[in-house]
């Protein structure tokens, strides 16, 4: 089965997108076969998209991952 999601998050600037965006991106390689994830910013959002192959327990695992690091982001950043 092929999945999809895209996940966009919205800062208080430009500058804190790109700064959580870069934070992510790291995270982004080497991914699993079947296992697709891009993270840009634009302007102040964020955007993730996620395409899995294979089982809905990896496709809700590789959102749950992606949002736990987005929340670690922020934190780090907003200090």
């Amino acid at each position: 089965m092929r999945m999809r999601a895209l996940i966009t998050c919205e800062y208080s600037s430009a500058s804190v997108a790109k700064a959580i965006s870069s934070a992510l991106t790291p995270d982004n390689l080497p991914l699993p076969k079947g296992i697709k994830l891009t993270t840009l910013s634009l302007g102040k959002k964020v955007i993730s998209k996620i395409e899995v192959e294979g089982r809905v327990e990896t496709f809700l695992g590789t959102i749950d991952d992606l949002l736990s690091c987005t929340s670690v982001a922020e934190s780090v950043i907003s200090k």
